[in-house]
């Protein structure tokens, strides 16, 4: 796991707030970049493996938490073993069983997508996630195979509670019902918009509300 300033207050004074976003797996920041909002943001990627640690964030009045897909699942098993410094948690279409028959990815789509990984497959995944098609984009299929399986072998992720969990009714790559199952109870709200929902925000007020 990596993380990784998106923007960094310099020169005018600290931001007083910071948002560490956990995001999705093989999409990059840029689906985040039109978000407006004072706060620092602070990306993480690659779920092979989760020893990272934060940076110092001490400094700060309050750290929010947005988790997004696999990211989910991956926040959780990370935070297990670790003090919690989030003030507020938000998940957005994604699940703490990202594989599962009932309340995640189920397994058959799952296995097909690690064993057909490739550039074309890779394009349909993106067609699928924003509900639309994309720019071709690179893609490290070793890699990225990797990460789906170290996902897989990790299984459920322990309990978090979260403040607000989106789920996207258009969702193609998580089921809307298995999220709603696997959310059951909890803070959910529902937008009609792909599984990368985030140019129905223009801010990050508006995420974290």
């Amino acid at each position: 796991m990596d993380f990784r300033w998106l923007k960094q207050a310099q020169g005018h004074g600290p931001a007083t707030e910071a948002i560490v976003v956990f995001g999705g797996w093989a999409i990059g920041p840029q689906v985040f970049a039109h978000l407006a909002g004072p706060q620092d943001i602070l990306f993480a990627s690659d779920y092979t493996a989760l020893e990272a640690e934060l940076p110092d964030l001490s400094a700060y009045d309050s750290v929010a938490l947005v988790a997004w897909s696999f990211g989910v699942a991956a926040y959780a098993h990370w935070q297990q073993s670790r003090p919690d410094p989030f003030a507020r948690k938000v998940a957005v279409n994604g699940s703490l069983s990202p594989v599962s028959r009932n309340t995640g990815i189920p397994p058959a789509i799952f296995r097909r997508t690690v064993e057909t990984l490739d550039a074309a497959s890779f394009q349909q995944f993106l067609t699928r996630v924003f509900g639309a098609p994309q720019p071709d984009q690179p893609l490290d299929v070793t890699a990225r195979r990797a990460e789906l399986l170290a996902v897989e072998a990790r299984g459920d992720a322990p309990h978090v509670a979260f403040d607000r969990v989106w789920i996207s009714s258009a969702d193609k790559i998580f089921p809307p019902a298995n999220l709603a199952r696997a959310w059951e109870g909890q803070p959910v709200r529902s937008i009609d918009a792909p599984h990368a929902p985030f140019d129905w925000f223009s801010s990050w007020e508006a995420l974290l509300q």
